[in-house]
């Protein structure tokens, strides 16, 4: 069996006394306190994650924007230098290789940040991409530790130990400054669903960025938030996962990220599949589902009507906010309809669900 990956934090994790899993071959905390307790922490006051597994890869070269253009969905040439784009990246058959982050340093130089679990098979794949084009692919995760503060303090407790004034810095866009005297990239950016900061520094000062981080917040009720609280954040915000909503079998318009795909841009990996399913519609829809009969949908739980299968449940648990049992589900498009009932089989066991909309929760 492969050893584990560490962060930087791993320590930290340890001393806390965080339950430890292994996640995508990294051993991380999933919990400090308990899942519930993180979540609402983060929902209402602040919540900071170790996310250092996360993968950086660097793009440079002269046709850097035009090949980053080739590889993703989204339109990278809308971006301004200090701005951040989300997008898909598709094989030629329309499947998701990954969603990433596309950060603009200037139009010869980007970052993408990239999920943990894929950061070895999008570098690969992003390499075979670059055939006649004049750039250098160079993967720096091990160069970066990345922390991210989330929740309705976050800027509050960040302006206390930085000279960049946070309140100009604005969704989406990133920035270089000093964070407790470390030179640091931060960005306003988050998976949670609340406004905060992701903030990437060298891996050696991480434990130091950890520690001043939770000592400046604790007045403002902040907590370390694991792997956890995470999911059930991000999934009642409708964010995606890679390997729940997202894989290789699954399309962005599929996965409802069809406003990341910019079919009148120039040409791009996976362009005429998905301009053919946009045209002919798409065979299956994202749903999101409510419990009527008792038990959670787990990711990968078939999904029937009268009997019959017609998809599967991608994310599901209970949700802290709204105090139900709910779930994300991949079906056929011509079931998706608001109001109407499908099973979930749990166990073998046929359990009503009824289809709502799917953003579970937005902030005010």
């Amino acid at each position: 069996m492969a050893e584990l990956k560490r962060t930087p934090l791993y320590e930290e994790h340890k001393a806390a006394k965080a339950k430890l899993i292994d996640f995508g071959g990294w051993e991380m905390p999933v919990q400090y306190s308990g899942v519930i307790e993180e979540h609402q922490a983060v929902r209402k006051n602040a919540g900071l994650f170790d996310v250092s597994h996360m993968g950086e890869i660097d793009v440079q070269g002269k046709d850097a924007l035009s090949f980053v253009q080739r590889i993703i969905t989204n339109d990278a040439s809308k971006l301004e230098d200090g701005k951040i784009l989300y997008s898909p990246m598709c094989y030629p058959d329309g499947g998701i290789v990954d969603d990433l982050l596309v950060y603009q340093h200037t139009p010869e130089h980007f970052l993408l940040v990239v999920n943990a679990s894929n950061t070895a098979k999008d570098f690969s794949w992003i390499l075979e991409q670059v055939d006649n084009f004049q750039v250098t692919v160079e993967n720096i995760s091990d160069q970066y530790a990345q922390l991210a503060l989330q929740g309705p303090q976050a800027e509050k407790i960040l302006q206390g130990l930085t000279n960049v004034d946070l309140s100009a810095l604005k969704y989406y866009t990133f920035c270089y400054g000093e964070v407790d005297d470390i030179r640091c990239l931060i960005s306003r950016t988050g998976y949670t669903g609340e406004d905060g900061f992701e903030i990437y520094a060298s891996s050696q000062s991480a434990r130091q960025l950890w520690r001043r981080i939770l000592e400046v917040g604790s007045a403002k009720g902040i907590q370390p938030i694991g792997l956890g609280a995470r999911d059930t954040l991000r999934f009642e915000a409708r964010l995606p996962l890679y390997g729940n909503e997202l894989g290789e079998n699954i399309t962005p318009l599929e996965a409802g990220l069809g406003i990341f795909v910019k079919l009148d841009k120039s040409d791009f990996i996976g362009r005429d599949v998905l301009l053919k399913q946009k045209e002919q519609g798409v065979p299956r829809k994202l749903v999101g589902l409510e419990m009527i009969g008792r038990g959670i949908a787990r990711s990968h739980y078939p999904l029937q009507k009268n009997g019959e299968e017609i998809g599967f449940v991608t994310s599901g648990s209970y949700s802290p906010t709204l105090d139900k049992n709910i779930a994300l589900g991949l079906i056929r498009t011509d079931l998706a309809v608001l109001g109407e009932t499908v099973d979930v089989v749990i166990r073998g066991k046929a359990v009503q669900a009824k289809i709502i909309p799917s953003l579970f929760y937005k902030r005010s």
